[in-house]
């Protein structure tokens, strides 16, 4: 494919910190067995490979903003256009040296997504969309799944952890999907995940309790790859709200419903709980 120049701004950006962030997970290994811990290490890997990303994007438009993991909010003299980066979408696998991460960057102008690129450096596949141009991972353009049935459709989706989250709620949904669906997996980066659904290679994926910068350049990714993308309730997305659904039309159609009835599962439980405690 020919990139346009803002696509390759933003690809030399991620795979100048995956390179980074693939030297540094090599030496995870090693001190996965150490009385310290691999854990202040990753810190510092991943405000490399985010001091690394802003300096490249700086390079390139100066004027631009950021809203970034580590760093936060960074205002751009260009009001119009910011750039949503998560140095390292996939922290806990790194830790664990597990080789599913990503850097992940995306381009907002007017307050929507109009670029994305991640980036996974252990399996070297880059995945890139423009608005209107579709969605490529190698510069192999790549379409969401055909697959029309529940039985046969694999989900993704991040679970709640300590201290994160509606755990109940998410049990609910779980239960709801793994009772109609062929599988779920829980990758660890919502940003491949979403790739993954893109690239046709899951069906369906969703999430709620994210930030921005997981989901930012996934979403554009999936459009471009003819995939649905709405908040959980189906309702338009918005990548500011932390929440996502999306698959091809008729998957994408059925997650929404299995996690409506997951929804009114829930709140007939609760009233019950009430009831009772009345």
């Amino acid at each position: 494919m020919a990139r346009s120049a803002l696509l390759n701004v933003m690809t030399q950006a991620a795979m100048k910190a995956g390179r980074s962030l693939i030297r540094d997970f090599g030496e995870v290994q090693n001190l996965q067995v150490s009385v310290k811990g691999p854990a202040d290490f990753v810190s510092v890997a991943d405000h490399r490979a985010e001091e690394i990303v802003f300096k490249e994007l700086s390079r390139a438009r100066p004027d631009w903003g950021f809203l970034m993991e580590e760093r936060g909010i960074v205002e751009g003299k260009d009001p119009q256009h910011r750039w949503i980066v998560d140095p390292l979408d996939g922290t806990m696998n790194f830790l664990h040296g597990i080789p599913n991460f990503a850097v992940s960057i995306a381009l907002e102008r007017d307050g929507q997504i109009v670029a994305g690129v991640i980036f996974n450096p252990a399996q070297d596949e880059l995945y890139v969309a423009e608005k209107g141009g579709g969605a490529f991972v190698n510069d192999r353009r790549i379409r969401v799944s055909a697959r029309s049935r529940l039985p046969e459709a694999l989900f993704g989706t991040g679970t709640p952890f300590l201290g994160h989250g509606d755990h109940a709620g998410y049990l609910y949904e779980l239960r709801q999907i793994i009772s109609e669906s062929g599988g779920i997996r829980r990758i660890g980066a919502a940003s491949l995940d979403l790739a993954y659904v893109a690239a046709g290679r899951l069906d369906g994926f969703w999430e709620k309790g994210l930030k921005s910068w997981d989901i930012a350049a996934g979403a554009i990714i999936v459009r471009e790859a003819g995939g649905f993308v709405t908040n959980v309730a189906g309702a338009k997305f918005d990548h500011m709200m932390g929440e996502i659904a999306c698959g091809n039309e008729l998957i994408h159609k059925a997650l929404i419903a299995q996690l409506g009835d997951a929804a009114k599962k829930r709140a007939k439980a609760r009233a019950t709980d009430s009831a009772d405690e009345a």
